[in-house]
């Protein structure tokens, strides 16, 4: 049997592979997969054509003129991938300005010498769709039980926390009647659009109302009315493709607002930054991690000491004087 060589279009196809693993057997990965760090050596065969120097409204101008223009936002290096020669591609169709996905694989494949690789394309919206990916990959591995076992693990982790969750939320509202926290999710800036897909259904998971986004749906645009008009207890911002540090750069552009300090997530000190390109974003494994993330934000009094990733993972923002 020939020995399996993977080329990971996506960092979320990159961890799976890597969850289930097969590490050793990825000869090629997109130039955003970072995680786990033994990847970051491997050659890249993705690239963006953004300009990622400038803020989130640039950003966004550049990805729409190219999506008017009908062209990808990637380039694909098609002969150094025909010259790592994988068999098994893992790529996308959830969402073309995220990554890299089947069509942007055409010339690649046209010129392909010989057999061509197996292709297994990614299409999550929904929680239960990511363990549907990770058995789809585990099948094109011929290993599904590996995908079974990893499934199992992760679940019984969203499970046990996500009943604890729902065990102190229900105690509370028998005791004071209070309601779950009402969050807000913000997943760009500039335009403001908040988080859809499984990040509804992980607000719900850790305790939470998510009041922006709708689960299983893409992410929708926001306008400035819906965050005065909805008013959420918890703000957090989540942008596709962020860290903290490049988040808070473009953060003013919200907060400068004259309604922002008149919002009860700011004016109660709940208003958060996570790490969107690392947790929230990448629909794999670690979706686990980000629930461990919200769990920290939406009810501190009960999981704010059970995990470490403030400051790595996210940061509090305090409000400005005024």
């Amino acid at each position: 049997m020939e020995p399996l060589r993977i080329a990971t279009m996506l960092p979320s196809a990159t961890e799976i592979v890597c969850a289930l693993g097969y590490r050793d057997s990825i000869v090629a990965t997109s130039h955003e997969c970072d995680y786990p760090g033994s990847v970051a050596n491997l050659p890249s065969c993705t690239d963006t054509k953004i300009d990622i120097t400038g803020n989130s409204l640039a950003i966004d101008q550049q990805v729409k003129l190219l999506v008017e223009q009908g062209l990808s936002v990637y380039k694909v290096d098609a002969e150094l991938i025909r010259s790592l020669k994988p068999n098994l591609i893992v790529t996308q169709t959830q969402c073309e300005v995220c990554a890299a996905s089947p069509k942007d694989l055409e010339d690649a494949l046209t010129k392909w010498v010989g057999g061509g690789p197996s292709i297994i394309s990614l299409e999550p919206n929904y929680l239960r769709d990511v363990w549907k990916d990770i058995e789809k990959v585990a099948a094109g591995l011929e290993n599904p039980q590996a995908g079974i076992t990893l499934i199992g693990d992760l679940q019984r982790r969203i499970d046990k926390l996500s009943k604890l969750a729902a065990d102190y939320v229900t105690s509370q509202h028998l005791k004071t009647q209070l309601k779950r926290p009402r969050v807000g999710c913000i997943e760009w800036i500039d335009p403001l659009m908040a988080a859809g897909n499984w990040v509804p259904e992980l607000v719900s998971l850790a305790g939470g109302e998510d009041v922006f986004g709708e689960a299983g749906k893409h992410s929708p645009w926001l306008d400035e009315e819906a965050i005065i008009r909805e008013d959420p207890d918890i703000i957090i911002f989540m942008p596709c493709g962020y860290n903290i540090k490049e988040t808070l750069k473009n953060l003013p552009t919200v907060t400068n607002k004259p309604w922002w300090n008149k919002l009860n997530a700011v004016r109660g000190k709940k208003v958060f930054i996570v790490d969107g390109n690392q947790y929230f974003n990448r629909p794999g494994p670690r979706l686990v991690e980000s629930l461990e993330i919200l769990l920290q934000l939406i009810l501190p009094e009960v999981f704010l000491k059970e995990f470490n990733y403030e400051n790595l993972g996210w940061i509090s923002i305090k409000p400005k004087k005024a």
